[in-house]
């Protein structure tokens, strides 16, 4: 990689300690930008696919670069479940769609009779998550059907502020990848405008979102379903379990690009539902960054890509080679996967 030009080495003199900066100009150490990122990226090990998210944010961010792309223009975007927190064996929305339907299920006893409610009802998560996306948002809908937002959001933030994952006994908002956080505050430093992306009821990602990743709610996006009630005058959730919406199997690139309204320079995802937005991120001009987290640590985490019933992993790896997207083997990238560890 080249040396840096003289208004970043600038920049990160001003930004460097003074002793630390003495050492480096003693030592006779050129002013670089891999070496200035490293202390931004501790939890990544010092592995192909860090050196290639590094080199791709200097390409784009170094104003002498051939590849340089104004900070407008800098969009990055994230799948949620399995690229930036953990997903298994439930994701936090699914967990929290489960625990609403078994606190509502009083007041519908036909819920008993229908899948996967009856599923979630009888504990069979196996069978509920078989449903699949469009089954988790049919649950979402009919469990917050008739909620104003504001009702909505007061429930989110309880559950959130206790809830527990089911194997670790943390909070699911501390059930986030650390390295990920690490990435995400690393592109925001860099002037890019970061987007979370899901197929998942946007007020829930929105909120979740918020306290995990201390991102503007403007930049999640999701499904989002309300209709404006007139007799209250207040925008409320209803339940349509037919209607078609961005997101929902093989719509979620078209729900993405209508939201986004840009085509994003970088794109991370973990799973074969995540290809189409990658692809749209890696097919535009200039240089680009597609990132695939592959879960492969079943000591600290789960090891899962195409046996699993979440975030199957598989045609996205064959077309990683093809497509030149980067590969995060979890086990041998990241030195930490969650902040607990290190306490």
């Amino acid at each position: 990689m080249d040396d840096l030009a003289p208004n970043r080495c600038s920049e990160l003199t001003m930004k460097t300690p003074s002793l630390l900066l003495a050492a480096l100009l003693i030592a006779g150490s050129p002013c670089r930008f891999d070496a200035a990122s490293a202390a931004d990226l501790t939890a990544w090990r010092d592995s192909a696919s860090k050196r290639a998210i590094i080199e791709f944010v200097d390409k784009v961010t170094r104003q002498d670069s051939p590849e340089y792309v104004p900070s407008a223009d800098r969009i990055a975007a994230f799948d949620d479940d399995g690229t930036l927190w953990t997903e298994q064996p439930l994701s936090a929305q699914f967990a929290f769609a489960v625990d609403r339907v078994t606190a509502l299920s009083p007041q519908h006893p036909e819920w008993y009779a229908m899948e996967p409610f009856a599923s979630i009802l009888r504990g069979n998560m196996q069978a509920a998550l078989a449903a699949g996306d469009l089954g988790l948002q049919e649950v979402l809908r009919a469990t917050r059907a008739g909620m104003t937002s504001e009702d909505f959001e007061a429930v989110v933030r309880e559950w959130i502020a206790t809830a527990r994952h089911p194997e670790t006994g943390r909070l699911y908002t501390e059930m986030a990848y650390k390295p990920m956080l690490e990435l995400f505050a690393f592109l925001k430093d860099h002037d890019f405008k970061t987007f979370i992306v899901s197929r998942g009821d946007t007020e829930f990602m929105r909120i979740f979102s918020e306290r995990v990743f201390n991102v503007s709610s403007q930049q999640v996006i999701g499904i989002h379903e309300l209709r404006f009630d007139s007799e209250n005058q207040l925008p409320v959730a209803f339940e349509s379990p037919n209607h078609s919406v961005p997101g929902e199997k093989h719509g979620k690139l078209v729900g993405r690009e209508t939201q986004l309204k840009q085509r994003p320079i970088a794109a991370f995802g973990n799973s074969d539902d995540d290809i189409q937005l990658l692809q749209w991120a890696t097919a535009g001009d200039g240089v680009r960054l597609g990132l695939l987290v592959h879960h492969t640590d079943a000591q600290r985490e789960w090891a899962y890509d195409v046996l699993t019933s979440t975030g199957k992993l598989d045609n996205a790896l064959d077309r990683a080679q093809a497509n030149d997207w980067t590969i995060v083997d979890m086990r041998a990238d990241w030195n930490v996967i969650f902040s607990f560890e290190e306490r």
